[in-house]
């Protein structure tokens, strides 16, 4: 039997209690070539909007983040398709169709000689690719736990660290090689190879289709979470004093569904303040760019990176500068060295010196990490603005503070949801947790948005709040929301030590 409690079905295989399942190897590459057709994409979007669509900086940094929004608001529509109806599997494999789907219809878009065209083409294409990219996310995630039996829990730690390496390697290598097609052979290939890669990560998992362990769905058999809590605030009378949100619910659904109902509220509570970590994280793909492309890209043949093997090979796969788009891919890099070091050296010797390395204080720190990162973006953009030339690769050390942040913010937040979900609302944490992402990216979307003072005939947009100023802000807000984050963190009790054993246990 699998983590889960659910009775899987298809393969019940025999594991050894200390080593992966054959069928992770599958979903492992699958995942390396999704994120590398979802990151390639992305690489690409903030000035090609931008720039060769004309449509301004502030503009481009709006629709990406709308963008991620749809990405990341998605998983509700697949962890429900997934939980009640389809499956994890089904539900993954039907879905990735609309996701290559997407990627061709951007390929499409630099074929059309209007300019109103190429917008109307990218924003189906993006549409598409929410919908696809979204709609899988809490269902891969979800699944990898679903493949290991009961005696192997242990191991998950380990797992969702690979998991989160192989996203990094896929978008480590999209980051350098697309720009580079983009610059030399033009858009449609940009964003036509990420759709052969999207292709190839749907064949690859279809291969292991006969050695996954399936959970069944639920059905519509009642019970959902939003079901549940739809009941609940619309049944006030049914509560008894002093019982608390739930207890409208417990005369009509069982002890298990109302106790599964009352451990994601307290997991959606502590995933209330991460939406703020990704209105700050994932501006390292908008104006982390912007201000890039301000600087001087590095040039191979004038530093380090020239002599012989090292440059040739990088010039071959990126050509012989590293610019403001594929300086992005330092955060991927660095997230393949760290997870190792954290999960195998760092987080082990912190736990024998005594202190309990818990996933939410991993959280904490890195929310503190994360704000102490544009502290120093700030600083940088307070020197390019004086009129100093500065490398791109100046960039590098907020990247290994803010990357460190996002190891023990993200990382972590994967195995929190797994653990603390019940396993009948598995997926539909999964999504709760990636609706943090979807939140945070339609903050800092309508930011950006009313951010703009005035429009001027060259293109050029006047903020209201620019530059280091805006970069101090951004940090200020972090820093109050993880100060309040440590104080939710030190009052939440683990599921494993308060599991009830009946109703009555409850109150």
């Amino acid at each position: 039997m699998g983590v889960s409690s659910d009775s899987p079905t298809v393969s019940t295989r025999s594991a050894s209690a200390d080593s992966f399942p054959p069928q992770i190897k599958y979903i492992i590459s699958n995942e390396a070539c999704e994120r590398f057709s979802f990151y390639g994409m992305r690489s690409i979007l903030t000035l090609y909007i931008a720039k060769y669509l004309g449509q301004g900086s502030s503009k481009a940094s709006e629709v990406v983040h709308l963008f991620v929004f749809g990405v990341y608001f998605m998983p509700l529509f697949g962890a429900w398709l997934s939980d009640r109806v389809l499956g994890r599997y089904k539900t993954i494999l039907f879905i990735s169709l609309f996701y290559c789907l997407g990627h061709g219809v951007l390929a499409m878009a630099d074929l059309v000689q209007t300019q109103e065209n190429k917008l109307w083409l990218l924003y189906a294409g993006l549409g598409l690719i929410s919908f696809g990219g979204g709609g899988i996310k809490p269902c891969v995630s979800a699944f990898v736990g679903d493949q290991f039996h009961a005696n192997q829990g242990h191991l998950l730690q380990r797992a969702y660290g690979l998991f989160y390496w192989s996203i990094n390697f896929g978008s480590f290598f999209s980051f350098l090689v697309i720009p580079r097609v983009a610059k030399d052979y033009g858009y449609g290939w940009a964003f036509g190879i990420p759709g052969i890669f999207m292709a190839l990560a749907t064949l690859l998992f279809w291969m292991g289709r006969k050695h996954y362990i399936h959970v069944p769905p639920a059905g519509p058999k009642g019970g959902s979470f939003w079901e549940m809590l739809w009941h609940a605030l619309t049944h006030p009378a049914g509560r008894r004093q002093g019982a608390g949100f739930w207890s409208a619910c417990e005369n009509r659904y069982s002890f298990e569904q109302v106790h599964a109902a009352k451990a994601a509220t307290k997991v959606a509570m502590v995933f209330a303040l991460i939406p703020f970590f990704w209105a700050l994280w994932d501006q390292n793909s908008t104006s982390w760019v912007l201000q890039g492309d301000k600087m001087t890209p590095y040039i191979f043949s004038e530093g380090t990176l020239g002599f012989p093997i090292v440059g040739p090979v990088l010039r071959f796969i990126i050509g012989d500068r590293i610019g403001a788009e594929q300086m992005q891919s330092m955060n991927a890099l660095l997230v393949m060295l760290m997870v190792p070091i954290f999960t195998y050296v760092l987080f082990p010797v912190t736990e024998k010196s005594g202190l309990r390395v818990t996933t939410l204080r991993r959280m904490g720190t890195g929310l503190f990490l994360t704000a102490i990162s544009f502290l120093m973006v700030s600083v940088i953009d307070r020197r390019v603005s004086g009129g100093e030339t500065l490398s791109v690769l100046w960039q590098t050390l907020p990247y290994i503070v803010l990357t460190a942040g996002e190891v023990l913010v993200s990382n972590t937040g994967l195995e929190f949801a797994f653990r603390e979900a019940p396993a009948s609302m598995r997926s539909t944490m999964m999504s709760f947790w990636l609706l943090t992402t979807a939140l945070g990216n339609l903050a800092i979307a309508k930011v950006f948005g009313l951010n703009v003072k005035e429009r001027l005939a060259d293109g050029t947009e006047v903020l209201h709040v620019s530059g280091p100023a805006f970069f101090n802000l951004c940090a200020a807000m972090l820093f109050v929301v993880a100060i309040g984050f440590v104080f939710v963190a030190l009052r939440y009790q683990y599921r494993d030590s308060s599991k009830p054993t009946s109703r009555s246990s409850t109150h």
